[in-house]
């Protein structure tokens, strides 16, 4: 299966947060998924981060790349055809950032990780 970490289960996953159940981190350890990390957590991450909103050990450029490598969790470029899915989504979520993993996944056939019940709401698999 392929996995998509929506920004918060990332956080939480490479930080042994309490809020990612076993099974879900059973789902994300397991090597026969890929689990991916979009760029547009990236970009939420270091926006969240200068505004003084999210507290990282290490500036963004160092801590995404090497905690995601630690935990074996692929990047996700944002691609024009995602881009421009966006048209095609209903104006249920407001987050853009969130909207943006909705279309990557819908595009590339991907699950989210998220515990946000309004991404449930559109044609995209979720788990939590």
């Amino acid at each position: 299966m392929k996995l998509l970490l929506d920004t918060c289960s990332f956080i939480w996953t490479v930080t042994g947060a309490s809020e990612i159940s076993e099974e879900i981190r059973d789902q994300i350890c397991d090597p026969a998924n890929d689990v991916l990390l979009s760029s547009v957590s990236a970009w939420e991450i270091t926006l969240k981060r200068r505004l003084g909103r999210l507290d990282l050990p290490d500036v963004p450029e160092r801590f995404l790349p090497g905690v995601r490598e630690q935990h074996g969790i692929e990047p996700l470029a944002l691609d024009e055809e995602s881009t421009l899915y966006l048209s095609r989504l209903p104006d249920i979520h407001r987050d853009p950032f969130d909207r943006m993993l909705i279309c990557q996944a819908v595009v590339h056939g991907l699950a989210i990780v998220t515990p946000d019940r309004q991404i449930a709401q559109y044609p995209v698999r979720t788990i939590w």
